[in-house]
C-alpha cells in the first residue's frame, strides 16, 4: 500500500539571540552570545518538525554565519521543498544536495525538522529511523573557556560537586604557547581525582607547538588533544597521532563522510569528533560514525554550541551509537541565559537524559522565541537593543 503524500506547506527560519552566562573564549572568537538558527517546516497534516542550524563565532569559525544560513534556507531551499513530500526526508534532502552546493549547517537544519516531523507522524522518537537508541542518556563534557584559570578551577569544582561534570575540556590556543600549557597544568592538578581534563585548541598551533605542548600534557595527565592544527594539515594531524604522546582527535577537520573516510584510511586520527551540522545533517553525520567504527577509529559526540534543538537533535543520534567511548560535549543550553523549551533538558548524574516523547521529545517555548527573535530589518534581537 502506498502512502497518501503529505506536503510541506512552509519552512520558516529564525534568528534567535541569547546571551551566554559568561564570556565563552574559544582561539577565534569570544562569544558573548549565541544566534540559534531554528528551521520550522510546517506539513499539511498539521505536523510541525524543527531544526537548528548553529555555528560559533560566526565567520570567525567557518563558511557558514547565522545570517547565511537563514538567507540561504529563505531564499533557496524553502521555495524547493514547498509542495514537496513531508514523509520522504531522504528524497527532500537529495535533491537539495544535488542543487545546492556546501551549506552543511543549513542543510542539517532543514533535514533534522523533517525528520522530527517524520517521526512525530510515526509516534516514535527521532533515534528510531537511525538504528534506535542503545542508552536512554549521554555522557557530558564541560567546556572552561572564561581564559581566567582560578575561575575556571572554581566553576568546574562546582559543577562536579553538582554532578553534572565530570570531564572538562579547556579551550586554549589564544595565548602564548608555555601560558596556555601552565593553565592546562595547573587546572588538572587541581581537579586531581575528581575531574578528567582534555584540551581544544581549534587549530591554533603549529606541528612543533603541538609536540612540545603535548609532552609536557602527557606528564601532566591530560588525555586528550582536539585538532591543534589546521584542519587541512591532515599529514601533521596524523604524525601527531603517530607520536602517541596524546589521543588526537580530528575536530575541523571533518566536514564530513569524505573526510571522515580520508582520515580514517592512513589513520589520521585516534577518535573523531561527530556533528551534525558539521557533517551536513543526520544522516552525515551517521555515516561519519560508522567510518570510523568501520576503522577501529572511538567517537565523541561533538556540539557546535547548540541550543536545545540541536542539542537534544545530536543526543538522539548519539544514543544510537554503538560505542561513544569519550561521551559527548552537548552543554550548549547550559551555556545559555534563556531557556527557550516549555520543559527544560534533564541533565543530571553527569548525563543529559534522552526524552521519550516523539520526534525530537521537546516542545518549544514560541512566546519566549519570540520575544528573542531577532529584527532582520534592524539587524538586531528585540530583547537586547
Amino acid at each position: 500500500m502506498i502512502a497518501t503524500p503529505v506536503r510541506i506547506e512552509s519552512v520558516e527560519t529564525i534568528l534567535v539571540d541569547v546571551p551566554t552566562i559568561r564570556p565563552h573564549r574559544l582561539s577565534v572568537a569570544t562569544m558573548n552570545h549565541q544566534t540559534l538558527v531554528l528551521v520550522r517546516i510546517r506539513c499539511a497534516d498539521g505536523v510541525s518538525g524543527v531544526g537548528e542550524g548553529t555555528t560559533i563565532g560566526g565567520l570567525a569559525y567557518g563558511e557558514e554565519s547565522p545570517e547565511s544560513i537563514k538567507v540561504n534556507i529563505d531564499t533557496y531551499f524553502a521555495p524547493l521543498l514547498k509542495g514537496m513530500d513531508a514523509t520522504r526526508p531522504g528524497v527532500a534532502m537529495a535533491k537539495l544536495r544535488t542543487l545546492y552546493q556546501g551549506n552543511r549547517f543549513a542543510k542539517s537544519a532543514v533535514e533534522t525538522a523533517l525528520f522530527d516531523a517524520q517521526a512525530q507522524r510515526l509516534g516514535v522518537p527521532l533515534s528510531e529511523l537511525f538504528g534506535g537508541r542503545v542508552r536512554d542518556a549521554v555522557d557530558i563534557a564541560w567546556t572552561l573557556a572564561s581564559g581566567d584559570t582560578q575561575r575556571d578551577i572554581e566553576e568546574a569544582e562546582r559543577v562536579f560537586e553538582a554532578k553534572r561534570h565530570r570531564v572538562f575540556k579547556l579551550k586554549i590556543g589564544a595565548r602564548a604557547l608555555a601560558d596556555d600549557v601552565a593553565h592546562v597544568v595547573a587546572i588538572r592538578k587541581a581537579l586531581e581525582g575528581r575531574g578528567e581534563v582534555r584540551v581544544d585548541v581549534n587549530q591554533a598551533w603549529t606541528e612543533t607547538e603541538t609536540i612540545w605542548a603535548a609532552r609536557r600534557f602527557a606528564d601532566a595527565g591530560v588525555t586528550l588533544i582536539e585538532q591543534p592544527v589546521a584542519a587541512e594539515n591532515r599529514a601533521g594531524l596524523k604524525r601527531l597521532t603517530d607520536l602517541a604522546h596524546v589521543p588526537i582527535m580530528a575536530d575541523e577537520a571533518l566536514h564530513g563522510p569524505a573526510d571522515a573516510f580520508a582520515i580514517a584510511s592512513e589513520r589520521g586520527a585516534n577518535v573523531f569528533a561527530v556533528k551534525i551540522a558539521q557533517s551536513g545533517g543526520l544522516t552525515g553525520a551517521a555515516q561519519v560514525a560508522a567510518i570510523a567504527a568501520a576503522a577501529d577509529i572511538d567517537l565523541y559526540g561533538g556540539t557546535m554550541l547548540e541550543g536545545a534543538v540541536g542539542t537534544i537533535a545530536s543526543a538522539q543520534l548519539f544514543s544510537t551509537f554503538g560505542e561513544l567511548k569519550w561521551g559527548t560535549e552537548l552543554f550548549g543550553p547550559l551555556l545559555l541565559t534563556e531557556e527557550i523549551l516549555t520543559e527544560p533538558l534533564r541533565y543530571e548524574n553527569f548525563s543529559l537524559q534522552l526524552p521519550q516523547g516523539p520526534g525530537l521529545g521537546i516542545t518549544l517555548d514560541w512566546s519566549k522565541i519570540e520575544r528573542l527573535r531577532r529584527d532582520t530589518s534592524r539587524g538586531v534581537s528585540v530583547a537586547m537593543s
